[in-house]
């Protein structure tokens, strides 16, 4: 693990969990490491587990998308991965489902225009990540080997973060996701709330429109490949705070490997958010689906086998040297 003071640092306590039975899935309940600057709700982390009903093979950390409905369907994997062993818990992220008052869309808080509130709030989200871990780790079925994290989209986002901060974490799956918020902030239709709010107050370091970002941001990915060395430079070296939670800062020391999920027709995530990011990580196998961010569902079933091949493939290759000697 990182060993700088920086936002990501929390005090390794013990998780004092509460737990329910909901469905099929196990509800466990325990505090957050921080106090929350939006809401009381959101001090209470929450995590969706699926528990195979055999032997666990391993475990997978699930980071779902931002915004309403999106939790339910996703979760289709974590029955998926349970069914063939491995045990999968869905991190509900902050300011969803019960985490989020009444009133408040869910996740709505990430789309701040205010760089300063989204450090804060991004890196909340990769604590909840690696709290989850340490839930994982008090479990005497729990085996260090074999942890991997699949994140898609707004969950690919909080992974490479987490992959490049928590090497707990042995493999990788991202999926429609990106990075460069120069991209994602201008040109996703779904930011367009972040845009009016540049359009119409600025934010506390004068951001109005991309033409002002582009001061700060407008070789991004270049900056990054030549100057951002280590964690500790994304703090000390970036000109701007919005470095300080942005995948393409993370993805060079993401050196676990990776599986990268891109969707050909995907305008929710640009291109180019997805393309910097790919090219930044060191270690991945990029595979495509033909599809959009919303319609990449329809190719769960492929998808999810591609994840177990990748997160087996080694445990093969482990097996056919130990038969090859035995011949």
């Amino acid at each position: 693990m990182v060993k700088t003071s920086y936002i990501f640092d929390y005090p390794k306590i013990p998780v004092n969990y509460s737990l329910k039975k909901e469905k099929d899935y196990l509800v466990f309940t325990f505090d957050t490491v921080y106090k929350d600057p939006v809401c009381k709700e959101n001090e209470t982390q929450i995590v969706h587990m699926f528990v195979p009903e055999g032997k666990i093979k391993g475990d997978i950390v699930f980071l779902h998308g931002i915004g309403p409905n999106n939790i339910p369907y996703l979760e289709w994997y974590g029955r998926y991965f349970s069914k063939i062993g491995y045990r999968t818990s869905v991190v509900i992220f902050p300011y969803h489902l019960e985490r989020a008052p009444k009133g408040l869309q869910d996740g709505d808080p990430f789309y701040s225009s205010e760089p300063d509130e989204c450090v804060v709030l991004f890196h909340n989200a990769v604590k909840d990540v690696r709290r989850t871990i340490d839930l994982l780790e008090s479990f005497d079925d729990y085996s260090e080997d074999n942890l991997y994290l699949m994140g898609v989209s707004f969950g690919g986002i909080i992974g490479t973060m987490a992959l490049a901060l928590d090497k707990r974490i042995k493999k990788g799956i991202l999926m429609i996701t990106g990075g460069n918020w120069r991209w994602i902030n201008f040109y996703s239709p779904f930011t367009q709330k972040v845009r009016d709010a540049y359009a119409t107050q600025k934010n506390a370091y004068g951001c109005d429109s991309e033409e002002y970002c582009i001061k700060f941001r407008e070789n991004a990915f270049d900056f990054v490949k030549d100057n951002i060395n280590s964690i500790d430079d994304i703090f000390q070296k970036t000109p701007i705070p919005c470095y300080h939670y942005d995948p393409i800062s993370y993805a060079k020391f993401v050196n676990q490997p990776v599986l990268f999920i891109k969707g050909t027709f995907d305008k929710i995530i640009p291109h180019r958010a997805t393309n910097e990011l790919i090219k930044l990580l060191p270690n991945k196998k990029v595979k495509y689906i033909l599809a959009g961010h919303k319609s990449s569902y329809l190719w769960k079933s492929v998808v999810g086998r591609w994840v177990i091949s990748f997160i087996e493939q080694d445990k093969l290759k482990e097996a056919e040297k130990k038969l090859q000697k035995t011949m």
